[in-house]
């Protein structure tokens, strides 16, 4: 019987660790997980993790230089860096120093959450180095391979994938039971509070028009969690000052998005990944028009996809049907596996006796202003080693950093239960320790 292969997976927030572990089982299906969290600001609660759907312990947290330090140590066959660019340029430097020839390293797997409209080419080069780069679509593969042969950098780790957890049974017609419409919110899509404090209304507005609906507004996290992005002003805060109140067939509601999309008969959004995973179903779904479509919002990503309307509309009966070529191309329906092609790349890859060392399109002499300062946040030095005492806090330091983490966790809840208008100062400094 063949040894089941070991995976790392290290992610950065509860979204990531849900697209780092189920890709990990599509791309490895039989394997032995171990999962990491890398200590900042976004690291998840217990409740976060659970309500992502992925089953198993709770990973370790650990710093980037200890993350290495393990990969170093232990055999691990493929590793998913499921973090935010600038994380995963310095986990791709710290394995260049760790194998600076060739050898028997692990794979190194990297890719995007969901939609891609903001950062393009600053993402994908400081994703640059690792052995696949997946992109969720045709239309994203294109658009990776595209950055990468603009500026002379091999494209050939760009692999055509899909998002990993599009799943779930096709939609069916509410019938006897209620009609659900979902408003699935973002944290800091928009980010005035006007303009959330908008949606909010005309979610409650759609709740009070049709008394026979019921209104659920799925959200992120609670108060004192933090997710990939900040979220200053949450909708909890603002369903408590709403005139009146929300109406009794309008609430707010938590949960893993694929359970709650079970019982969903339209989808509402600005541009959150959920309006893939509910056109995948074939659920009807809109994007959000009512403040403009806009890059700065991402819903400009959803030209063509027919599903582009406003509260108006839905106030009216309006139910958005996704455009078959548009789902196509994003990847969101398809025949055959999309992940065949990412498999046969891995496993050529593990038949190798040796693979080269990585090789960022950033270094020294292409970025030598920016990378340095991408490495030392997470307290590397410009070649990829770790800085003196950044692999190994002492007991004391350690215990000390949890303490401050707690009291400013408690900080921040404090600052959303008592109306704080500007919590950020806290929350970055959460994300200093």
């Amino acid at each position: 019987m063949p040894e089941r292969k070991r995976v790392a997976v290290i992610a950065d927030s509860d979204t990531r660790w849900k697209w780092g572990a189920l890709t990990a089982r599509r791309l490895v299906p039989d394997h032995q997980l171990a999962g990491f969290l890398l200590r900042g600001r976004a690291t998840p609660t217990a409740r976060q993790l659970g309500e992502v759907g992925v089953q198993g312990d709770r990973p370790t947290e650990v710093t980037c230089a200890q993350f290495l330090s393990e990969i170093g140590r232990e055999h691990y066959d493929v590793v998913v860096l499921a973090l935010v660019g600038g994380a995963v340029q310095a986990v791709l430097h710290g394995a260049r120093a760790l194998w600076p020839e060739p050898a028997g390293r692990p794979v190194l797997v990297t890719g995007y959450v969901g939609v891609v409209y903001e950062k393009l080419a600053d993402g994908l080069l400081l994703r640059h180095g690792a052995d696949l780069v997946l992109a969720n679509s045709r239309h994203d593969a294109e658009r990776f391979r595209a950055v990468y042969e603009g500026v002379g950098a091999d494209a050939g780790a760009v692999t055509e994938t899909a998002l990993p957890f599009l799943g779930g049974a096709p939609y069916e017609p509410a019938g006897p039971r209620t009609h659900t419409v979902v408003f699935a919110v973002q944290p800091s899509v928009p980010d005035s509070r006007a303009d959330r404090a908008y949606l909010l209304e005309r979610a409650a507005g759609h709740a009070r028009l049709h008394p026979d609906r019921e209104v659920l507004i799925k959200l992120r996290s609670r108060p004192g969690e933090h997710t990939t992005h900040l979220e200053e002003q949450p909708y909890q805060r603002l369903a408590a000052r709403l005139p009146g109140g929300l109406p009794p067939n309008c609430r707010l509601v938590y949960g893993n998005m694929g359970e709650v999309l079970d019982g969903t008969d339209l989808l509402v959004t600005v541009s959150s990944t959920a309006a893939l995973e509910s056109l995948h179903r074939s659920i009807p779904t809109a994007v959000l028009t009512d403040l403009g479509i806009r890059e700065a919002l991402g819903n400009h990503h959803f030209l063509g996809s027919g599903c582009l309307a406003s509260w108006d509309q839905l106030d009216a009966g309006l139910l958005p049907q996704g455009d078959p070529d548009w789902l196509a191309a994003q990847g969101v329906t398809g025949d055959g596996d999309p992940y065949a092609a990412a498999r046969a790349k891995i496993d050529g890859l593990l038949g190798e006796v040796r693979l080269p060392a990585p090789a960022p399109y950033y270094t020294l002499t292409t970025a030598p202003r920016y990378l340095p300062g991408i490495l030392a946040r997470q307290h590397l030095a410009p070649d990829g080693t770790p800085l003196p005492g950044a692999v190994r806090e002492p007991a004391g330091q350690s215990r000390l950093r949890r303490r401050l983490r707690a009291h400013l966790r408690d900080a921040a809840r404090g600052a959303y239960r008592h109306g704080v208008q500007r919590v950020a100062p806290v929350i970055r400094r959460m994300g200093e320790l």
